[in-house]
């Protein structure tokens, strides 16, 4: 096997005090949607002994956005 090493790249951003605000919601958001979805799968294995699939878990994303 050919082990191919891509070269990092640094990126340093400096976002307005809006941006900030904004970048802090997604982030709450997006950490608070992976805890609600681990704590699904988590409950519903307890219960059926099967997990969720990440179809089954962006089925419920449309009812939380409501």
């Amino acid at each position: 096997m050919i082990n191919i090493r891509h070269p990092a790249v640094k990126v340093r951003l400096y976002p307005t005090i809006e941006q900030q605000v904004i970048l802090a919601q997604h982030f709450g958001l997006s950490s608070w949607w992976w805890n609600y979805a681990l704590n699904l799968c988590i409950e519903t294995y307890k219960e059926t002994g099967k997990g969720l699939t990440k179809v089954a878990l962006n089925k419920f994303l449309p009812k939380q956005k409501k």
